[in-house]
């Protein structure tokens, strides 16, 4: 089973970006998000529901450093150790905020590769069942490419507490849960993903996936890659972020 979205280690409930030219930005995901006859996004990029899945900040001098990625906040066991162990591993801490007990609250993190992302505490399902992933709108899936699989396998295992499958598929390697199920990809560099940068791509459903790339293009981004019959693309917004696009299902 695939599914990112989870109440748990290794979940990933959101994601968001901080972005220049913020009325622009705002205004190409909204029609991209929102087409067809029962839109997955609401114009404010809240889903069907009006969850905050993914937050589209303005770029405030608080943010200058974080780079121009969509960046997913994965649940951690102890978001302190995670920060610690990614600079051990390599990577960058970009921002670390504590609450008044000094206790971490959450982390910005890059992996070796230039990837960005966030850690949180394990946040508690207060939803008793309602708005489960199969009526509702969610991040439907996150990969990575990178040059190197296994060490990047290993740093998210060490990270974020996932476990690599012991099975690739072309090279690929998903990435479970401590409950077993598949909840992110990292896929190694080729001819068939070329071009697309080492950061991680949120896959995002859309209600009218053709419309929803008539959009991108007409908006004044690119789609950088579709694939033929399988309702997914790769796309890029017109300030060069990358995101990833799929059919409903």
């Amino acid at each position: 089973m695939r599914s990112p979205f989870f109440y748990g280690v290794g979940g990933v409930l959101s994601a968001d970006i901080a972005v220049p030219e913020h009325e622009r930005e705002l205004g190409f995901y909204s029609k991209v998000l929102t087409t067809g006859s029962a839109p997955l996004w609401r114009d404010d990029l809240t889903n069907n529901q009006g969850t905050p899945i993914i937050g589209l900040g303005v770029r405030t001098p608080e943010y200058e450093s974080l780079p121009l990625q969509w960046m997913p906040h994965f649940q951690v066991s102890d978001v302190a150790a995670s920060a610690a162990r990614t600079l051990e591993l390599g990577g960058q801490e970009l921002m670390h905020g504590r609450g008044d007990d000094g206790k971490s609250q959450y982390a910005v993190l890059v992996d070796p590769n230039g990837a960005a992302f966030g850690v949180i505490p394990v946040v508690a399902d207060e939803s008793n069942g309602a708005g489960h992933p199969d009526r509702i709108c969610f991040i439907s899936w996150l990969s990575i490419v990178v040059s190197d699989v296994s060490p990047m396998c290993e740093f998210y295992e060490q990270v974020v507490g996932w476990s690599a499958d012991s099975a690739a598929n072309e090279g690929k390697r998903e990435m479970r849960r401590p409950d077993g199920a598949a909840a992110a990809e990292i896929c190694p560099m080729n001819d068939d993903n070329e071009g697309i940068p080492s950061v991680w791509l949120l896959s995002l459903p859309v209600d009218d996936f053709d419309e929803s790339l008539r959009q991108v293009r007409d908006g004044g981004g690119e789609v950088v890659k579709e694939v033929s019959g399988a309702g997914h693309a790769v796309i890029r917004d017109p300030l060069g972020v990358y995101l990833a696009l799929q059919t409903n299902k």
